[in-house]
């Protein structure tokens, strides 16, 4: 039980190694997340991973993670509740990639190339991100700091948005409930009329979770209008709100009363883009916005307290970047990046609403900016070598200024089969809370810095197999960490990070009506992470014939660190989830009419991720779903 997939993933590998090739035309992927051009994935030396709408709406998931999480080997997302991540202390939704997490703001979450972290703290906000607006979703391993600065020193998770592009009406409600007074409820309408286009999407879910005092509700909604200018040029503007209600009991050995969280997060864009044969680009201004109303409870019901935290924040940006093809194989990329960062936190008053003191160096108000800028350079210099070298140039007005390397290579020695090696540099700004909030604050800290090196090799071959292998190494140093300073304690910067590992992957579609996909990954941490296990699996089963879709799917975890240092604990198990949909009217192509259902953890699975926070056990849900 103790081997992992990943050893299946290997030997399976190694046998089709002598498999016939397969029509590469076909099967090429196209990201933009690597380049910010659209550009077909064999070119790029980077390592980057596709999750389609088609995968993140088979189990009619609310949100993007739970199924970004199966598919993406190394990635990890804490968890403590059938639904809802939550903020504060206790929270979930922390999102880990090869041992670096977003919890630390050193993972970046982008929802159509543009940053979304919370401005105060710096770490992703994991209830944002909604199946309701994603078309799909592409997560780069390893550092992309050179075309996104800060906070992605340890790799991004992209959230490309929905866009109609048939001319049309198309409405879509889909309706569910389950175990614990579970209920989830999204519609959507998309239109395209001419030059215009539009997605408009709202959603509503609530629980009561499976402890007392975990309940969490959630309602936001999604709107995109889009207006093709001309056959070159195309403009767009986007909002997406949520606002949601989250309950915190405390662990099980010290519980709380009266945790509550209000939390409203948004963000709104626009943007307008060219495409031209020989170049493209996109100017865009954006900006992510956060309001926060947190009681942090008490351990007595009879004696509440007297105060709620509140923050506010935003990360209001300008982002332009233009890409040309400047002679045969070659593709140039520069890009100029603009970010004002705010925040403001502080207490209130229950009983008056007055603001109190607070923690903070600055009146409870700080903000920073930063002005980069960049370019990536690539060029095929034969029809099997591809080099691709990028440099950014970061400064911010607090810690000042950052030079950002990366450089890599693309061997493609037959056709359909691609060896990639990569070296590049990530860093991290540090955060107001970590310059100005509380006692450790300290103004005089520098920015994080991560070094990291892969080599990867991937192949398809005839009917449709795909897999893949990359190692990597990093090495981070200047980590921001609270020590003792002249008997107080202080944030410095003395931290160090030395993580390797492999992963792996595998797309075999057995027959026309059946997919296996499987992904493994091995983690070796000189310091160990929370929420970083050392090695995880999964595979997924995919069944589609006539009236019928079905999924089933095993994921494995070993030695996921819930606590590390003197009282160092780790979890393993194995969940089971199951999917099915059988279409009432329509087909698959055109569904008119489906009824669905899917089970987590159906082995009843007793395990922890994060500590003091028993998951549930086998839950439900079935629903409806309606296209016309």
């Amino acid at each position: 039980m103790r081997k992992t997939i990943l050893m299946t993933l290997c030997a399976l590998s190694a046998s089709m190694t002598q498999a016939e090739t397969a029509d590469s035309l076909a099967l090429q992927e196209v990201v933009v997340t690597g380049t910010r051009h659209a550009t077909d994935v064999r070119h790029l030396p980077m390592t980057v991973t596709v999750v389609g709408r088609d995968l993140l709406t088979a189990e009619h998931q609310p949100s993007v993670l739970p199924t970004v999480m199966r598919e993406v080997p190394g990635l990890f997302v804490t968890s403590r509740a059938m639904m809802g991540y939550g903020v504060s202390g206790g929270a979930a939704g922390g999102i880990n990639l090869r041992g670096i997490t977003g919890g630390a703001g050193q993972l970046m979450v982008l929802i159509d190339g543009h940053p979304q972290y919370q401005g105060i703290y710096g770490h992703p906000i994991s209830d944002s991100y909604q199946t309701l607006m994603a078309e799909r979703v592409e997560v780069l391993r390893g550092p992309a700091s050179v075309l996104y600065g800060s906070n992605a020193m340890g790799g991004v998770l992209n959230i490309v948005t929905r866009q109609a592009r048939q001319d049309g009406v198309n409405t879509s409600i889909n309706l569910g409930a389950g175990s614990y007074g579970t209920v989830q409820a999204e519609a959507s309408n998309q239109i395209r009329s001419g030059h215009f286009s539009s997605t408009i999407a709202a959603q509503y879910g609530r629980t009561d979770n499976h402890r007392p005092r975990m309940g969490f509700e959630q309602y936001g909604g999604y709107l995109k209008l889009g207006y093709d200018l001309s056959d070159h040029w195309n403009a767009y503007i986007d909002a997406n709100v949520t606002r949601f209600n989250a309950s915190y009991p405390g662990t099980e050995s010290s519980p709380l009363y009266d945790a509550d969280q209000w939390i409203t997060r948004g963000v709104v864009s626009a943007a307008i883009e060219n495409h031209y044969g020989m170049t493209s680009g996109a100017l865009s201004v954006y900006s992510n916005f956060g309001r926060h109303k947190i009681d942090d409870g008490t351990a007595d019901p009879s004696k509440p307290t007297q105060r709620y935290f509140r923050s506010k924040d935003a990360l209001t940006g300008i982002s332009w970047y233009q890409s040309a093809q400047l002679f045969e194989g070659n593709r140039v990329t520069v890009g100029v990046d603009y970010m004002h960062i705010y925040g403001n936190a502080y207490y209130t008053s229950k009983a008056t609403g007055e603001i109190l003191d607070t923690p903070n160096k600055q009146s409870g108000k700080s903000y920073r900016n930063e002005i980069a800028g960049y370019v990536d350079f690539r060029q095929d210099l034969t029809e099997w070598l591809t080099i691709d070298a990028g440099i950014r140039l970061d400064h911010h007005s607090i810690s000042g200024t950052e030079w950002v390397p990366q450089g890599g290579i693309v061997v493609r020695p037959i056709e359909t089969g691609e060896i990639k090696a990569m070296a590049s540099k990530g860093f991290r700004n540090p955060t107001m809370r970590e310059m100005y909030l509380y006692p450790p604050s300290n103004t005089d800290l520098e920015p994080e810095r991560l070094r990291n090196y892969e080599l990867s090799w991937r192949h398809r071959l005839n009917g449709g197999f795909v897999y893949g292998l990359n190692a990597f190494y990093l090495k981070g140093d200047n980590m921001i960490q609270t020590q003792q300073v002249d008997g107080k304690p202080r944030n410095v910067n003395t931290g160090e990070i030395e993580n390797w590992g492999i992963e792996g992957e595998i797309k075999y579609p057995v027959r026309h009506y059946l997919d296996i996909r499987a992904n493994g990954s091995f983690l070796h941490m000189k310091n160990k992470i929370v929420g970083a296990p050392e090695g995880m699996g999964y595979i997924g089963i995919d069944y589609h014939e006539g009236k019928w879709l079905a999924s089933l799917g095993l994921q494995e975890f070993m030695n996921l660190y819930i606590a590390v240092g003197a009282n160092e604990t780790k979890e393993d198990a194995w969940l089971l989830n199951a999917s099915v949909t059988y279409i009432l009217v329509g087909d698959q192509q055109s569904p008119t009419l489906s009824l669905w259902a899917r089970g987590e953890n159906l082995l009843a699975q007793k395990y922890e991720i994060n500590l003091g926070y028993p998951m549930p056990r086998a839950t439900f849900m079935a629903g409806i779903n309606i296209n016309f």
